[in-house]
């Protein structure tokens, strides 16, 4: 099975397009070598993908034949991740949490019209009053 298509099958990638994109762009090694989007995988083969800037490593149970459903998905690939890599993942996420909560920033179009709403209801401006 073409690597792109099984990074694809284990759910790595959510299209096979951006799974192409990645082995093209050398974020995916097998063995410590980087591979063209055709290369077969077998089972056995361990696999490090680069993504949201951590290192994940996989090793290929078994081959699956169609795209798995996320439950069956440890079936055919065991993760070898190191804990460091999923503990900076947890912490980039901490840091960009905390430059920008939920709420904060432009607010979202049902905000603006509920802001539109409520300046034109309450602040009608009366030039007689002044």
């Amino acid at each position: 099975m073409r690597i792109d298509k099984f990074l694809w099958h284990v759910r790595m990638y959510k299209t096979r397009s951006i799974a192409t994109e990645a082995v093209k762009n050398n974020r995916v090694l097998i063995g410590e070598q980087t591979v063209k989007s055709s290369k077969e995988v077998n089972v056995g083969d361990e696999i490090v993908i680069k993504k949201n800037q951590i290192n994940y490593k996989i090793r290929i149970k078994d081959l699956p034949k169609s795209r798995l459903g996320a439950k069956l998905v440890p079936q055919y690939i065991d993760d070898l991740t190191d804990v460091k890599e999923i503990e900076k993942f947890k912490q980039i996420n901490q840091t960009q949490k905390y430059y920008r909560q939920k709420g904060l920033g432009r607010p979202t179009k049902k905000d603006r019209r509920e802001i539109d709403t409520f300046l034109d209801d309450d602040f009608i401006f009366d030039s007689e009053s002044e």
